[in-house]
């Protein structure tokens, strides 16, 4: 028994050694001392939420052993969720504008692209499906078209490029605010101790999700870390995940604090600097920046030389970015702007643990840009496009050309893409008998390569109403929630945080708009400042009549179609409609009374 154990402690000791000795092969390349830019910086491992077991260390997710028969599906960049839309509404909070997208919301379902398993070989089979229905609250006639995201790349064969990895994280002061509450509602108040995920500081979450996404990376992968309040820090030199000391790495992200200001343009500049010597025209390489923030910038951050503007001088380099918003504070209206560049996403993190979640099922997906630079060109003397649903793109849609700069792969289940749909509304502007549509498709692969694709669909010639099958069905209900939602925050919001005159339209003229856009009137004004409190969740009266009679529209549908994924728009509905009533007001402008002169 002696020697039993005796062999077994020389075991040990040796296997020790040899691990001590491939340790010495990489390296704590950390170089961002928090003691030394800020006396503040005291958060320890313990109160950073570390455990030395309880966060997934920095290796590469073991490969899955077998081959997949299913089909890579597409959708379009832009957002890709609405996490905190749904977030402010559960805390209480009016959701700004863009925290609800139509790609966003899409991207929370499954949809029939209308291939009718028709075989697609090609890197992008685009695919089309019709309806015509009558719109319950205008009572016109109304006609669509859904463009099926389709990839000829079975899920088994995909694999994402190397990548030359940028994270670029916020530790502002107000990074040190609850997830769950607008930062500057309590300016220098101390946020609840409690660590459950929804009053955890929004810099643990960050710091979690950051280590949770690192878990994703592959030796020959490389990665950079930059961090910005209001200046800017080089955390980590752009280098080769398999020559650092990853655990080392990890201890690093959990230690980070909060403090200081915010300049996110400096903080985006750090991040292009760590790409200073790489080749980012190597076709092995995808390079991206993944920019996490509690996103409170103003407009000036949309000009040339400040943080929106650097992103999209950054994607003509080959370097894409992807924004992660954390907290329910969380500014969508700005990021929703630079989403429409190419090779573009964003993503808000609900929680630590459900963004963990989503960076398992598709971290490759988030990074692997597939098409580039789509244009469908629309030839009827009949009809025109009127709207564009799905793409944040949509604004450049002329009425014969619909433009989506990027579209990512996508999860497929066999039957249904998530989110593979964009869709387009379409009006009728002759009245000739002829309805085929002539739709030619171009579109670019990541190397610079161009393809094309024509194609011709045709409308029922009866007068009856139909949906050519339950994706364009379901892309039409999910749109018209988005559409309502929309045009409710618009109105709403213009009596909250906002000097404008209220002018506010009795129920029927919003039932016969609201489901109109983009909205049939200007936005009101904002306040041009990212320093906003929150607004009081309010629905008034004429817009819980509204809700009342789209959630019978809605749950009708919702049961022809068969999908309990709606559900989850239908909970939104009842939250709303359970609301007290409020008499929206508008602000009364502050009086400047001072009388001195000198």
């Amino acid at each position: 028994m002696k020697r039993l154990l005796f062999l077994i402690l020389i075991a040990n000791v040796t296997l020790f050694a040899m691990t001590k000795k491939t340790d010495k092969n990489v390296i704590d390349d950390w170089e961002y001392n928090s003691t030394i830019e800020s006396k503040d910086a005291t958060r320890t491992m313990q109160n950073a939420g570390y455990t030395k077991g309880g966060v997934v260390a920095m290796s590469a997710p073991t490969p899955k052993s077998f081959r997949s028969v299913k089909k890579v599906g597409l959708a379009v960049g832009g957002a890709k969720d609405t996490n905190n839309f749904k977030a402010n509404i559960e805390k209480g909070y009016l959701p700004k504008l863009d925290s609800i997208t139509y790609e966003g919301q899409f991207y929370q379902h499954y949809f029939d692209t209308g291939l009718n398993g028709k075989s697609c070989k090609d890197l992008f089979c685009p695919s089309y499906s019709s309806a015509k229905r009558l719109n319950s609250f205008s009572d016109e006639s109304e006609y669509f078209l859904s463009v099926g995201l389709n990839s000829g790349i079975e899920e088994g064969n995909f694999k994402r490029k190397k990548l030359n990895l940028v994270v670029v994280l916020d530790i502002s002061g107000s990074m040190g605010s609850s997830f769950d509450a607008y930062h500057y509602d309590n300016m220098g108040n101390r946020v609840n101790n409690d660590k459950s995920d929804k009053h955890k500081k929004k810099m643990e979450i960050a710091t979690e999700s950051i280590v949770a996404m690192l878990s994703h990376l592959k030796d020959d992968d490389r990665l950079g870390i930059a961090l910005f309040d209001h200046g800017a820090y080089k955390a980590k030199p752009l280098s080769l995940v398999g020559n650092s000391d990853k655990e080392a790495i990890r201890e690093h992200i959990l230690a980070l604090t909060e403090r200081g200001g915010t300049n996110w343009s400096a903080g985006y500049k750090e991040g292009l600097k760590l790409f200073e010597g790489i080749n980012t025209s190597d076709p092995l390489y995808e390079n991206r920046i993944i920019f996490l923030t509690d996103a409170m910038p103003n407009t000036g951050e949309l000009s040339k030389n400040k943080l929106f503007g650097l992103a999209k001088n950054a994607s003509e380099k080959n370097i894409h970015t992807t924004f992660v918003g954390v907290g329910v504070d969380f500014n969508n209206d700005l990021v929703e702007y630079v989403s429409k560049t190419k090779g573009a996403n964003y993503f808000s993190v609900h929680s630590s643990s459900a963004f963990s979640k989503l960076l398992d099922e598709e971290f490759e997906y988030m990074v692997t840009p597939l098409v580039y630079d789509l244009e469908l060109k629309l030839n009827s003397s009949n009809y025109a496009i009127e709207a564009v649903y799905g793409s944040p793109d949509a604004n450049m849609a002329t009425g014969q050309i619909m433009k989506v700069n990027t579209l990512f792969p996508s999860k497929n289940d066999g039957t249904a893409t998530k989110g593979g749909i964009v869709l387009l509304k379409l009006k009728k502007i002759g009245e000739g008998s002829k309805n085929d549509i002539k739709l030619n498709v171009s579109y670019k692969d990541v190397n610079g390569k161009a393809f094309s694709n024509v194609q011709k669909v045709s409308f029922k010639n009866n007068n009856s109403y139909y949906y050519d099958n339950s994706g364009i069905e379901k892309a039409i209900l999910v749109s018209d929630y988005v559409t309502i939602m929309k045009n409710w925050l618009i109105d709403t919001r213009a009596a909250c945080n906002d000097d404008v005159k209220w002018i506010m339209q009795p129920t029927p003229a919003i039932m016969k708009r609201v489901m109109e856009y983009p909205p049939k009137r200007p936005l009101y004004p904002v306040v041009p400042t990212w320093e906003k409190r929150s607004c009081k969740l309010k629905v008034s009266a004429g817009y819980k009549k509204l809700f009342q009679a789209f959630k019978k529209i809605y749950v009708n549908e919702m049961n022809l179609i068969g999908d309990e994924s709606l559900n989850m728009e239908l909970d939104i509905l009842n939250t709303l409609i359970g609301q007290k009533t409020s008499t929206l007001t508008p602000i009364k402008k502050n009086v400047d009374d001072w009388q001195f002169k000198n």
